[in-house]
């Protein structure tokens, strides 16, 4: 499974385990819009981390957090090069 379908299928799982209403997950979508907070997203970045065996966020020096979710995953994909 490529990175961008396993974080798109993380932020699934937790819109539906939250009872989230669920947004278009499109790249464009800004993650403050995404009806997530903080918690929502503190689970994707561990179950990331525990899928993926890397936090971008711990492991990129400089790294800015990300607005949209095509930020979100390209921040990962770049992470895992």
């Amino acid at each position: 499974m490529s990175i961008r379908s396993t974080v798109i299928s993380h932020f699934e799982q937790v819109i539906k385990e939250q009872g989230k209403q669920p947004a278009l997950l499109s790249d464009d979508l800004m993650l403050l819009e995404s009806g997530l907070d903080s918690l929502c997203f503190a689970i994707i970045v561990t179950r990331l981390e525990y899928e993926l065996g890397f936090d971008p966020f711990s492991s990129i020096e400089d790294v800015d957090f990300p607005v949209t979710l095509g930020e979100f995953i390209n921040l990962y994909e770049h992470a895992a090069r």
